[in-house]
């Protein structure tokens, strides 16, 4: 099938790649000039694994091409997909809907046979009507159009393997042509026997949104929960192994730490308080996750000035800046705010991470902030260590070299990622989120 994706982010590049991978002609739209130009020199913009074999397999063989040309991409294909981004716009945090919008009015503005119009973004509920209002009002003639809902759902880290191998396909379709193609694009998957689930368009896009904010509620539970831990000598790593033994729970997004970041989690369920709200619904829930979540970025500094008193001048290594491992995201990070902390306590920060650091050096310029290529030079002569971002490569690291290296061996384990005993018989002074 002929496929246009427009946007080229996490969901649209991973969308189209994946798409061409299952042997259709893809084309990846997008406005941004230097983006299409970067992926037509074979350079991927931004990190995630395994994407680059995958894009540069199919353009070699020339189902995938990237392009600036509106009309030509919108022209050519009978499935349109929308995978542009919807931020958190404004005071009332509602998802900011400019960028669905502007691809409609083009598609509008372009279509020129029957075409389907799929909602990959997350949208509010109702966005599919909006979408078709817009490309009715652009139309310049009587071409037919169905717009569909098919919400992603792909993990940064790990986008490309949640394509091939999803836990699900929500599809929202109330047009019996559409729903026969959609049939007929995704029977790849029927041999993997993956659900694909049919729907109306609202359902589909609820979906989504319940889905993030069920995820969202399980990471700020367990986290408001590990301060109680602390407070009463419990464990919250065995409460959380005994609590995902039962089958009713189960073990995912219940690790403690310093909170959910990234581009999905914080806007999403900022966005569902804000459809509640305006549909005179009750959102009390979600407010306290959003909260308990911000409250949890805080976390990191009360544990270092507990080790040290002063942090006045003194050096502070941050292991780890991508709100998660596996990516360069840096998009509402804990560690965007421990290091605006710490600059504020006058302390001096010197950082690390395998990713993500080129983005931190664009988004906050301090002169008492140096971002190290490796993680033995960011620690070396600091006063403390603080753990951020759970990347496997943490884990291995020689911290009897790290602790000799340092000043004093402070070290806050805000993911729970190493063992409490065994850095305390290798001399730090360690803590960690929720344990003894």
């Amino acid at each position: 099938m002929k496929i246009t994706v427009i946007g080229t982010g996490y969901v649209g590049l991973v969308n189209g790649a994946g798409l061409a991978d299952l042997g259709n002609e893809v084309t990846c739209l997008d406005i941004d000039d230097e983006k299409i130009s970067q992926l037509n020199a074979g350079k991927i913009p931004i990190y995630e694994p395994e994407l680059e074999s995958v894009v540069k397999k199919n353009k070699k063989n020339g189902r995938l091409k990237f392009t600036t040309n509106s009309k030509e991409a919108i022209e050519q294909s009978s499935i349109i997909y929308i995978c542009v981004g919807t931020p958190t716009s404004g005071n009332d945090k509602s998802a900011d809907m400019s960028y669905i919008f502007s691809a409609a009015k083009d598609i509008g503005t372009y279509i020129n046979d029957y075409k389907i119009i799929i909602n990959k973004s997350t949208v509010p509920v109702g966005t599919a009507d909006q979408v078709k209002r817009i490309i009715k009002e652009n139309q310049t003639n009587d071409s037919e159009f169905v717009v569909v809902s098919c919400p992603e759902f792909l993990k940064e880290g790990t986008a490309v393997n949640d394509f091939r191998n999803p836990d699900r396909i929500v599809i929202g379709v109330d047009d019996k042509k559409a729903k026969e193609i959609l049939t007929e694009l995704y029977k790849p998957f029927e041999t993997l026997n993956k659900p694909i689930l049919f729907c109306n368009v609202r359902s589909a896009e609820m979906i989504k949104y319940a889905s993030n904010a069920m995820l969202a509620t399980r990471i700020s539970f367990m986290n408001e929960l590990s301060a109680l831990c602390e407070k009463l000598n419990a464990d919250v790593k065995m409460v959380s192994k005994g609590m995902g033994l039962d089958s009713r729970i189960g073990s995912k997004f219940l690790q403690a730490g310093l909170g959910y970041g990234g581009s999905c989690f914080p806007k999403d369920a900022r966005a569902l308080v804000h459809m509640m709200r305006e549909n005179e619904c009750s959102s009390g829930i979600l407010e306290a996750v959003d909260s308990a979540n911000e409250r949890q970025k805080t976390r990191a500094l009360p544990k270092i000035k507990k080790l040290i008193d002063d942090l006045e001048g003194k050096t502070i290594c941050i292991l780890g800046l991508a709100f998660k491992p596996e990516t360069d995201d840096i998009r509402e990070a804990p560690s965007l705010v421990l290091i605006n902390q710490l600059v504020k306590e006058g302390a001096k920060v010197t950082a690390y991470d395998p990713v993500a650091s080129e983005n931190i050096k664009k988004a906050i310029k301090y002169d008492n902030l140096k971002i190290t290529n490796d993680p033995y030079s960011a620690a070396d002569g600091s006063h403390g260590i603080i753990l951020v971002t759970e990347w496997n490569e943490f884990k291995e690291l020689d911290y009897k070299r790290i602790q000799k290296s340092m000043k004093t061996a402070c070290f806050v384990d805000c993911r729970n990622l190493l063992d409490p005993e065994e850095m305390r018989k290798m001399g730090f002074i360690y803590s960690s989120i929720g344990r003894p």
